[in-house]
C-alpha cells in the first residue's frame, strides 16, 4: 500500500468500477429474493447550480441507502430531475439572456429542453463524485413524455372522480412572475408600511373614519364592515357610504370577522386586498370591481390606469390629503404574503383556474399522516398544522410556457370541457387539433385549447407512480380501467422540512385520491445548511459562497460526506470546514491503521480459532456492542448517532487500546505461542472488515479502496458495499474478558500517565512494574496475563501485591525506572 491515500485517483477509478460492475443495480440475480427497500428520492429543481444544502441532504439519503443495502435488502434507489415550471423558465431566461414572451412558444420550449439536459448532466456528474449509490438506469425527468403521460393521466383520473374542477375564482397571483400560485408557495415577510385614516361619508354626510394600509384600492371598494357587537356603528345598519375620490356608494354591513379594536373598527372590503376580502366577497355575495391586471398595473377604467401599485398608492394619498380626506397616518410594520420564488408581494385576481378539492377532505388527509412513520416524530405536527389551517383548495394552474399542458380543450360556444383520451397521451392542446373534431355537447367546431400548464408540484406529487412505472419498465403505464396503476407503498421518502407543506402533503393527497393509499411507509426529514446569516442555503438567495465543485477540488468526497453525517435528523446545521477537516483526519487514520493491519493479518476465513485470548475476546465483544448501538440508531434513521458509536469504537477501543495491546505480539511473534499469534491475526483481519463495513455507508471511497486492497482476494463480494452485515458482524459475548480488560486498560493508562509526567517516551522500558490491588483474585488474573502486560508497558519484570494503602508512583533507582500502579475495587 502507498504511504498516503490518493483520493483523487481512487475516486475516479471507483466511479468507473462501480458502473462497470453494476454495483448499485437492484433486482440482480443475487438480489431478487431479498425484500425491496425503495426510496422516493426528491428530484432537484433544474434552476441553476447545486449548493451545499443539496450535498448535505442528498448524501444523508445515500448513507441510509447504503446501510439498507448492506443490511441485506434489495435497494431501489432511483433519481429524477424536476425540470419544468417557473424556476426552470427563469433559469433558462437568465442563462440564455432571453425573455420567453418575446419568443415563439415552441422555440422557447426547445431551448428549455436543451438547457435542462446540459444542467442535468452536470448534476449527475456532481452526484457521482459525491459517491451517491444510484443506478442511473433508473432516472427520470419531470418533462419527459413518460412523465407527461403519467401527470396528464393523474389529472384525467381525478377530474372524472370529481376531485378537480375549473372555476373563475379569486386566486393568489404573482404579477412579477405573471402566474397564479398555490398557498404553499407563499412566504411571510415583515415590511414597513403606513396606516392611513381615511374619511368616508354616510348618507347624512357625517364622517366615517376607515383605517387602511392600501388606499390605492379605494376604486375596488365594495362595502364597509363593522363588528355586530360594536355599539359605535349599530346605527349604520342598512345604510350606504360614499367612497372618497371614487364618489360611488357601497353598503355598510356587519360581520364577526371585523376586529373592533383594530384601527377604527370600521374596515373597507375591496376586491381584493387580502384573504379576508375574498371571504367577505363570497359570504356576502358582493360585486367584483378589479383594480389591477395580471401585470400589476391599474386597469383602464380606474383613474390610476397604467400605474403600478406603489405609484398608485402615492397618487391616491396625495389626492386624499389635498381634498382633506385623511385625518391621520401612522408608520407600522406588518406581515405580508410574498411569492417564495421572487419575494414580491402577491395580489388576488379572478381568473379561470384548475383546482383540486382539498378543504372537504382534511380529516382523511390527517388520517393518512397517522399511517406513516415520521422521523423525527415531531415533524408530523408540522404537517398536521398545515392541513388544519388550510383555507384554499389547491390551485394547479400556471400561466407559463415550459410545463405539462392540461389535456383539455374548451368549446367556445357552450363552454363544454373536452378531455383527451388516455390512449392519446401525452398531448399538447396548443400544438394539435382536438381529436374529437366537434364538441360532444353542442356539436360545435369552435374548439379552443387550454393554454395553462400544470403547477410543477402537480407532477412532483406523483413521483411514487413515476418511479414504480420506471422500475417495472412498462410500455403502457395505465391499467385496463385507464387509471394510474396502483403501487406498493414505497419504503421511504427523504426530504427537507420546508417542503412538508408542498411535496409531502401533495404526494399524500394524490396517493389518497387515486388509490386510498399512503405513498410511503416512512418519511425522513432532513434539516438545512445555514449560511453565515443563519438562513438556509438557496439558489434563489445566492447565499452559498462555497460551491460543491470547489469543495470537492479541495477535499476528498468522503471528508465532505463525514460533515453531512454530523447533522442531526430534522435540524438545521451550519456549514463546518472544521468538521470536514476532522473527516480528513479520519481518512488518514483509517489508511494508516489498515497499512498496519495488512502487514500482519492472515487470510480472512470463517474458521474461528479455538482459543482467542483475552484481548481478542474483548475487542470482539466491544465490536458486538458497537454494532448493536449502530443498528439501533439506524432503525430510527439517526445516522449521526450511529456514526458516533463507530467513532468511539475505532479511535478508542481499536486504535488506542487494542492495537497497542497486540503490537508487541505481532512484532515479536517468536516470544509467543504460534496459536496465540494466529488468533490475533485472525481477530485483526475480522475486526478490520467489521470496521470497513461500519464506515462504508459514510465513507464509500476509502472503505472500498481498503476492501479491494485487503479483502477482495479472499471474499466473494466484488465490493465492500455488497457485503452484508450479517456475515461479518457476528455477535460475541465475553463478559469475563471485558471485565478483565477494564483492569488491564486502567493499568496501562496509569503507566502511560506516569511516563508522560516524567517526560518519558511511551515505549521507554521499565525495569520493574509493581501492580498493587486490594483483591487477591484479581492479582492472580493479571499475573496470568503477564506477557500481554509486559508487551504493552515495556516492563521487564512484573510483580503483584495485595495492599490497601498505596499510591501510583514512578521512581528512578540506579538508572532503572520502576513503576507502581494501583487497582482498587471501587473503580470497577
Amino acid at each position: 500500500m502507498d504511504s498516503r491515500y490518493n483520493h483523487s485517483q481512487e475516486e475516479a477509478k471507483l466511479q468507473s468500477y462501480w458502473i462497470e460492475q453494476n454495483t448499485y443495480a437492484p433486482d440482480q440475480p443475487n438480489q431478487k429474493n431479498k425484500p425491496t427497500y425503495s426510496i422516493d428520492t426528491p428530484p432537484p429543481t433544474v434552476s441553476g447550480a447545486l449548493h451545499l444544502g443539496h450535498i448535505f441532504s442528498y448524501t444523508q439519503t445515500d448513507i441510509i441507502a447504503r446501510f439498507k443495502r448492506m443490511s441485506g435488502l434489495n435497494v431501489y434507489y432511483p433519481f429524477g430531475f424536476d425540470d419544468n415550471g417557473l424556476a426552470t423558465e427563469r433559469f433558462v431566461e437568465k442563462q440564455c439572456k432571453v425573455q420567453s414572451h418575446n419568443m415563439p412558444r415552441n422555440e422557447f420550449i426547445a431551448l428549455c429542453l436543451e438547457q435542462t439536459a446540459i444542467a442535468e448532466h452536470e448534476f449527475k456528474l456532481l452526484w457521482q463524485r459525491m459517491g451517491l449509490s444510484i443506478d442511473w438506469h433508473y432516472s427520470y425527468s419531470t418533462i419527459s413524455n413518460t412523465t407527461r403521460s403519467l401527470s396528464q393521466a393523474s389529472f384525467i383520473d381525478l377530474y372524472h372522480k370529481g376531485y378537480i374542477y375549473r372555476a373563475d375564482q379569486p386566486a393568489l397571483y404573482c404579477s412579477t412572475c405573471q402566474t397564479t400560485i398555490a398557498q404553499a408557495e407563499l412566504d411571510d415577510k415583515e415590511v414597513p408600511s403606513v396606516f392611513y385614516d381615511i374619511v368616508f361619508k354616510d348618507a347624512a354626510n357625517n364622517n366615517l373614519i376607515v383605517g387602511t394600509t392600501r388606499p390605492e384600492l379605494l376604486f375596488s371598494c365594495v362595502a364597509l364592515l363593522y363588528n355586530p357587537q360594536d355599539t359605535r356603528y349599530q346605527h349604520l345598519r342598512g345604510q350606504q357610504a360614499t367612497v372618497p375620490l371614487a364618489n360611488y356608494q357601497v353598503p355598510i354591513l356587519s360581520d364577526e370577522a371585523v376586529i373592533p379594536d383594530k384601527g377604527t373598527g370600521l374596515v373597507m372590503c375591496c376586491t381584493f386586498g387580502d384573504k379576508t376580502d375574498i371571504e367577505w366577497y363570497k359570504k356576502l355575495k358582493l360585486p367584483y370591481k378589479p383594480s389591477l391586471n395580471k401585470y400589476g398595473k391599474f386597469v383602464a377604467d380606474t383613474p390610476l390606469a397604467g400605474l403600478n401599485v406603489t405609484d398608485g398608492r402615492t397618487k391616491v394619498v396625495e389626492e386624499l390629503k389635498a381634498a382633506g380626506l385623511t385625518v391621520g397616518q401612522k408608520n407600522i410594520t406588518h406581515t405580508v404574503n410574498v411569492h417564495e420564488r421572487c419575494k414580491k408581494e402577491i395580489e388576488f385576481l379572478i381568473v379561470p383556474q384548475w383546482f383540486i378539492k382539498i378543504l372537504p377532505y382534511k380529516e382523511q388527509l390527517l388520517t393518512m399522516a397517522d399511517a406513516i412513520e415520521w422521523y423525527p416524530a415531531f415533524m408530523k405536527a408540522r404537517y398536521k398544522n398545515w392541513v388544519e389551517n388550510l383555507s384554499w383548495d389547491w390551485c394547479i394552474s400556471r400561466q407559463r410556457r415550459f410545463g405539462i399542458p392540461f389535456p383539455v380543450w374548451h368549446c367556445a360556444d357552450c363552454g363544454q370541457i373536452l378531455v383527451a383520451a388516455q390512449s392519446n397521451l401525452p398531448v399538447d392542446p396548443q400544438e394539435m387539433v382536438y381529436p374529437g373534431k366537434t364538441c360532444s355537447a353542442c356539436n360545435s367546431c369552435n374548439i379552443a385549447p387550454d393554454t395553462d400548464v400544470m403547477d410543477t408540484w402537480n407532477t412532483s406529487s406523483i413521483t411514487p407512480y413515476i418511479v414504480s412505472a420506471l422500475r417495472d419498465d412498462k410500455a403502457n403505464y395505465f391499467d385496463t380501467d385507464s387509471v394510474l396503476t396502483p403501487f406498493e407503498p414505497m419504503s421511504m421518502r427523504p426530504q427537507a422540512h420546508d417542503i412538508i407543506r408542498t411535496w409531502a402533503f401533495y404526494t399524500i393527497v394524490k396517493s389518497w385520491m387515486h388509490h386510498n393509499s399512503i405513498p410511503w411507509k416512512s418519511i425522513v426529514i432532513s434539516g438545512h445548511v445555514l449560511s453565515g446569516q443563519q438562513e438556509k442555503l438557496s439558489k434563489s438567495k445566492d447565499n452559498s459562497a462555497i460551491s460543491p465543485q470547489n469543495l470537492l477540488n479541495q477535499y476528498p468526497a468522503d471528508a465532505i460526506r463525514y460533515w453531512t453525517a454530523s447533522g442531526g435528523l430534522g435540524h438545521d446545521t451550519a456549514f463546518s470546514d472544521a468538521q470536514i477537516r476532522i473527516g480528513l483526519k479520519l481518512i488518514t487514520k483509517l489508511w494508516n491503521a489498515f497499512r498496519f493491519i495488512k502487514s500482519h493479518i492472515s487470510p480472512v476465513t470463517d474458521q474461528e480459532p479455538a482459543s482467542l485470548g483475552t484481548a481478542n475476546e474483548w475487542i470482539l465483544a466491544q465490536a458486538t456492542d458497537c454494532f448493536q448501538r449502530y443498528q439501533h440508531y439506524f432503525s430510527d434513521y439517526e445516522f449521526s448517532l450511529a456514526l458516533d458509536s463507530v467513532e468511539r469504537f475505532f479511535w478508542h477501543d481499536f486504535c488506542d487500546t487494542y492495537l497497542e495491546l497486540i503490537k508487541h505480539q505481532l512484532f515479536n511473534p517468536a516470544e509467543y505461542e504460534s496459536a496465540a499469534v494466529e488468533a490475533t491475526r485472525w481477530t485483526l483481519a475480522h475486526i478490520g472488515l467489521r470496521i470497513l463495513q461500519l464506515y462504508a455507508p459514510y465513507l464509500p471511497y476509502v472503505t472500498e479502496t481498503l476492501y479491494q486492497e485487503l479483502y477482495r482476494g479472499t471474499l466473494q463480494a466484488s465490493s465492500i458495499h455488497l457485503t452484508e452485515f450479517n456475515r461479518a458482524q457476528k455477535q460475541y459475548q465475553f463478559e469475563h474478558s471485558v471485565v478483565l480488560m477494564k483492569h488491564i486498560s486502567e493499568l496501562v493508562a496509569q503507566v502511560r500517565k506516569l511516563k508522560s509526567e516524567y517526560k518519558l517516551a511511551l515505549n521507554a522500558p521499565l525495569a520493574l512494574l509493581t501492580i498493587i490491588t486490594d483483591n487477591a483474585e484479581r492479582g492472580q488474573e493479571l499475573a496470568a496475563h503477564e506477557q500481554l502486560i509486559k508487551g504493552v508497558t515495556h516492563a521487564q519484570h512484573i510483580t503483584c501485591e495485595v495492599s490497601a494503602n498505596m499510591t501510583p508512583s514512578l521512581k528512578n533507582i540506579n538508572d532503572a525506572w520502576q513503576a507502581v500502579v494501583v487497582l482498587t475495587s471501587h473503580k470497577e
